[in-house]
């Protein structure tokens, strides 16, 4: 730990108290604009808290402390978190700065990590990944000594572009509600998973959501949704923190559910999945049979968001679970009585007007 000697001067021409002090050969400046012996006090007390905050190591490469970072993660969050930050890791971030001591790590090294990442094709989306592992991988430094960094000033240029979502247009949900058929074995045969189709896209459910869909979860108008399976198996809460949330649903969303129940009801597993690999497969294997558009089963959530988009904002957040732009709702929204039946006629009005379309 390093003693600061000298104190905050008032410097006339910029307005603003200024110390600059040294430490391992590394010689910074803090400054206040606050007037008087406050902006004094608090220029000197931002040099303090930088002096005394010293770091056990700096010559460790982040190749060795990356993958430790990395460990401590799988230890609390799930693998289906976990991989894609170790392919991030594998192919944007160790070939830049892994070779580099912990030391000499810099704002401009990590800036640069994102750089190259929009250069090479890089969504707006996967950028917002890849820049929470960097300060995620800083936070974990910090609290073990390693470094100071904060990563709070790594930007995400403007130029980054959205990810387009693809959704089913109302003639594609057309055929998938009056056709369940499929080729199985150079066969025709019965769409095993047609109506989990039929309800992501009534409902907006997230495939693992579907994955997770038990019968006990299912009263009468509502689902209540407890959990979720993701590809790899694991049984979670869900994806954010609105993912535990009611689902209120229209007569068709019910109808769907009542045909199904004769099939796999009264309990245990909705849908039976196997696993979700095995609905992605069946799903484009249906899609390329009926002539639908090749989309992933994530973006027949976002079909039932397109077209819904009519609904109120909040009564949205209560369907869906989204975790951004909504945090009120999730905070201070709480069910008013009849709200559900007017989700449900809303829904209703939507979705009929789709499916008496000729």
């Amino acid at each position: 730990m390093s003693i600061r000697t000298n104190t905050a001067v008032w410097v006339e021409g910029r307005q603003r108290w200024q110390i600059n002090v040294q430490k391992d050969g590394v010689r910074k400046t803090f400054t206040s604009a606050k007037p008087g012996r406050t902006g004094q006090r608090e220029a000197n007390r931002k040099a303090d808290e930088w002096l005394e905050h010293s770091v056990i190591s700096t010559s460790t490469k982040v190749d060795v402390l990356y993958p430790q970072f990395l460990t401590s993660k799988r230890a609390t969050t799930s693998l289906s978190n976990c991989r894609p930050m170790d392919g991030r890791w594998r192919n944007k971030i160790q070939p830049l700065i892994g070779q580099k001591s912990i030391g000499r790590l810099t704002d401009g090294d990590l800036q640069q990590v994102l750089d190259r990442a929009l250069a090479g094709g890089y969504s707006r989306k996967s950028l917002q990944n890849l820049r929470a592992d960097l300060c995620a991988f800083l936070k974990w430094a910090r609290r073990n000594r390693y470094t100071t960094l904060t990563g709070e000033d790594l930007e995400i240029s403007k130029a980054a572009q959205r990810g387009q979502k693809r959704i089913l247009q109302p003639k594609d949900v057309l055929i998938l509600f009056n056709v369940d058929t499929t080729i199985l074995r150079k066969n025709k045969a019965v769409e095993d998973y047609i109506n989990a189709y039929r309800l992501e896209v009534l409902t907006g459910l997230r495939p693992g959501e579907i994955n997770g869909l038990e019968w006990a979860d299912w009263h009468g108008d509502r689902l209540e949704l407890r959990r979720a399976i993701n590809c790899y198996g694991e049984t979670t809460t869900g994806k954010n923190d609105n993912a535990r949330r009611v689902v209120y649903l229209s007569s068709l969303a019910r109808q769907v559910l009542e045909d199904q129940y004769r099939i796999t009801g009264p309990k245990g597993s909705v849908f039976c999945i196997s696993n979700l690999q095995h609905y992605h497969s069946r799903w484009k294997r249906y899609c390329k049979v009926n002539g639908l558009p090749d989309i992933a089963p994530y973006e027949i959530r976002h079909t039932f968001v397109s077209i819904s988009d009519a609904l109120p904002e909040a009564q949205m957040k209560k369907l869906v679970g989204h975790s951004q732009s909504m945090d009120t709702y999730g905070v201070y929204g709480h069910e008013v009585q009849g709200e559900g039946e007017e989700i449900s006629r809303n829904l209703d009005a939507i979705f009929s007007k789709i499916l008496s379309a000729t």
